[in-house]
């Protein structure tokens, strides 16, 4: 069953193509590489991605080559737009809901989810969705984001929307994205899911845009957007306009770097 996306999970209309041109290189590439290095090192021939947004882990996981990928998404758009972006035959795109997963049991050497887990309504059954796809000794890596007061360019942005809307209406981006940061309770769920052998490394990255691309990124290709367009004391164009003035305030009217912080986690089945 495919669950069609709403609020948090809705990557609709412009988005996945601003998502794709803005946020892969601002926030996802470096973090991708990471991820991959990880899991080539488990050396998988089969593996599963899901919640692969435009492929930004995908490209990466096909650059390390060796390994046949079934790259998924909840959002047809999102697959759409990655499709068009031309992979080639050892990557098979479909839409699929992480939580209820449209492959047998034991299918893959390694299940991958670059920030997508924030997003998953029931986190133990989503972990435990990749526990049944999973081969054993397979390998379950994804990675989430560290708390918004850690992520310099999502903070400065949510702070000037906050001013505008106190009533926590535009709070899409400390709410989902940088709201499951607790290590206990990830180490907690995947437990819970049958895991074990749990390992968690938190990273340091750098995020490099400009006022006016960070403010676009993340108020027009995220659903953020979704929450702005809803609220009927701000535009979209003045959301952008405001978030763009603040980080100018905050970093300069060049580009810049910023620092953002993530957490990644590989885990094993627990056997018997």
């Amino acid at each position: 069953m495919t669950t069609v996306p709403t609020g948090d999970t809705a990557f609709t209309g412009s988005v996945p193509e601003l998502y794709e041109r803005l946020l892969v290189p601002m926030i996802f590439a470096e973090p991708a590489r990471a991820l991959a290095a990880a899991i080539a090192t488990a050396d998988p021939s089969d593996v599963l991605e899901t919640a692969a947004g435009t492929g930004a882990l995908t490209r990466e996981l096909q650059g390390a080559g060796g390994m046949n990928i079934v790259a998924t998404d909840l959002n047809g758009a999102m697959v759409q737009k990655a499709e068009a972006l031309g992979f080639g035959e050892d990557v098979r795109w479909e839409v699929a809901n992480a939580l209820d997963l449209p492959f047998p049991d034991g299918s893959f050497d390694a299940v991958a989810c670059q920030f997508g887990v924030m997003f998953f309504p029931d986190k133990v059954l989503g972990y435990a969705e990749a526990r049944r796809v999973l081969r054993p000794q397979g390998l379950f890596a994804f990675n989430v984001w560290d708390r918004i007061e850690a992520n310099a360019v999502p903070d400065v942005v949510t702070e000037a929307l906050h001013a505008c809307a106190p009533d926590g209406s535009l709070e899409f981006l400390r709410r989902t994205p940088h709201g499951h940061s607790d290590e206990a309770r990830i180490r907690a769920d995947l437990a819970a899911a049958g895991f074990d052998e749990v390992h968690v490394e938190y990273v340091d990255g750098t995020s490099r845009c400009t006022a006016q691309d960070g403010a676009v990124a993340y108020c027009q290709g995220t659903p953020l957007r979704g929450e702005i367009e809803a609220n009927p004391m701000i535009s979209l164009d003045e959301a952008t306009a405001i978030a763009a003035e603040a980080l100018e305030r905050r970093f300069g009217a060049g580009p810049f770097e910023a620092p953002t912080r993530w957490l990644q986690v590989t885990a094993r089945p627990r056997l018997g």
